[in-house]
């Protein structure tokens, strides 16, 4: 063996072990998260011993003194030897501002979960899928759009309405929201951006529509709960619509957060917006800041994350009932040129604020 060949077999059994202390520490940051523990350090002005750590949130001392050993040894939480007191565990605010609820958009720590969950969730038949090719239906990841909903109430609470909506257009669609007009969200899941939507703009009218069942019964629940007037909820397939004469020229407004990638007829879908559309109208499709050329994508901060829950989620859930399987990672130029062939004119490709996952791809009918 050469050096150079030993010098790169060298670099690669290092790096193979950052992927099996990272991938382990990335499960434990999770149940972290889940369990609030982050919340609960964040609180503390000094560090604190395992035992008033585990007492504040409520967990046990053992489970919570391992915890906190994954979490030192990997940098999280700083351990703080004290005579008297034996280990003491501290949360640097530095670490805090990306990991913990408060973080907002900023919010790194809830996607620690994320992996983990798919794992358990459908590890097996995406095994399953590599020997035959099919699909995952959206009803085996019951766990998953629960997280999802608290992703998006992470994104969307935060911003939403503050920044994301007063950049559409140089802000002219807050003032048409204002006014009142009609919006729909596509694949609102349990329609937490139509509902902030919906509460900031009381004179529009908002309708979210979703192919699941269960999210569809939730997002009905939520908004009967809370009272709202100008929401709706529809079961409803996006690949139908050009078919359903009912919703032809209804909006004013479509938008589709994270949702375009995960149908399973992904050129159906936008044609079905842009025909549910009045003359005129708009469409704000938000999706995954990537290439279409995997080359590109190489030096993508996040293409290990992003292509990981694609193969996970996004491609299974699209290749279902023999779709197209397009996956997060189908890029900014296939949407743009499939946003073209659906019919939209003046197809603009914009930054998010404080959004370094999406892009705002802003078109109309």
């Amino acid at each position: 063996m050469n050096e150079k060949s030993k010098h790169d077999q060298e670099n690669f059994s290092e790096k193979l072990t950052d992927i099996l202390n990272y991938g382990a520490l990335n499960l434990a940051m999770g149940l972290g998260y889940r369990m609030r523990l982050f919340d609960v350090m964040d609180t503390f002005k000094t560090p604190q011993p395992a035992a008033v750590i585990s007492q504040e949130a409520g967990l046990n001392e053992r489970y919570v003194l391992e915890w906190l050993g994954v979490m030192v040894t990997g940098g999280i939480v700083r351990l703080v030897k004290d005579q008297g007191d034996g280990d003491l565990f501290h949360l640097p605010k530095t670490h805090a501002d990306f990991i913990t609820r408060r973080a907002g958009n900023n919010n790194m720590g809830v996607y620690t979960q994320e992996i983990p969950l798919l794992t358990a969730t459908v590890s097996e038949a995406v095994a399953n899928g590599f020997k035959t090719g099919e699909g995952i239906h959206y009803d085996q990841y019951p766990g998953f759009y629960r997280f999802m909903t608290e992703l998006a109430d992470a994104k969307h609470l935060q911003v939403l309405v503050s920044q994301f909506l007063p950049s559409v257009e140089h802000g002219e669609m807050v003032k048409r929201l204002e006014q009142g007009i009609s919006v729909c969200d596509m694949g609102c899941g349990e329609g937490v951006a139509l509902m902030v939507m919906a509460e900031a703009f009381p004179k529009s009218r908002f309708i979210g529509i979703d192919i699941s069942d269960g999210v569809i019964e939730k997002a009905r629940s939520v908004a009967e709960e809370k009272g709202f007037q100008n929401v709706s909820f529809q079961k409803r397939d996006a690949a139908l619509l050009t078919e359903d004469r009912k919703l032809h020229d209804t909006f004013d407004y479509v938008t589709a957060f994270d949702a375009i990638h995960d149908q399973t007829k992904p050129a159906e879908a936008l044609e079905g917006i842009f025909t549910v559309l009045k003359a005129g109208g708009a469409f704000s499709m938000v999706d995954i800041a990537a290439s279409s050329d995997l080359e590109k994508n190489m030096e993508h901060p996040m293409g290990m994350f992003l292509y990981t829950v694609s193969l996970m989620h996004c491609m299974p859930v699209g290749l279902a009932d023999g779709g197209m399987g397009l996956g997060m990672m189908w890029g900014r130029e296939k949407a743009v040129k499939m946003l073209q062939q659906a019919g939209f004119t003046g197809v603009s490709v914009e930054e998010i604020p404080n959004d370094p996952f999406n892009l705002h791809f802003f078109c109309k009918k």
